[in-house]
């Protein structure tokens, strides 16, 4: 069984930084790529960033130039760095990840964090 786990959301002033990480744990894992999600009260869960295992990213235009993802592969570790934010950045940040239990049989699955809240004041 793998868990991601999230931490570091809270609340930060419009233009402050946070930044999110999101742990990976459990027995006999690999995992392929990592991604950041966010829902916003009312709306639908959106796609903010992703980060395949060579470390090629993409990002919502929502987020370019100001969110960063980044991950550390013998930590099992994704983080977003996210700067100068904005209160429409407010939401509850998923982490997301593409995982092979490699145990006998493998398995390939979607795995998905509790999630963390940011709130952002303006």
């Amino acid at each position: 069984q793998v868990q991601l786990v999230e931490s570091g959301g809270g609340l930060v002033q419009a233009g402050g930084s946070l930044r999110l990480s999101c742990a990976a744990s459990g027995d006999s894992f690999m995992i392929n790529a990592m991604a950041w999600y966010r829902q916003a009260p009312g709306k639908q869960r959106e796609l903010v960033a992703t980060i395949t295992n060579s470390a090629s990213t993409n990002y919502a235009d929502s987020v370019k130039g100001r969110f960063t993802i980044s991950r550390d592969n013998a930590k099992n570790t994704v983080y977003l760095q996210m700067n100068s934010v904005k209160p429409e950045d407010t939401a509850v940040y998923y982490c997301n990840a593409d995982i092979v239990v490699t145990a006998w049989p493998p398995k390939r699955s979607d795995y998905w964090g509790q999630g963390t809240q940011v709130t952002v004041s303006s």
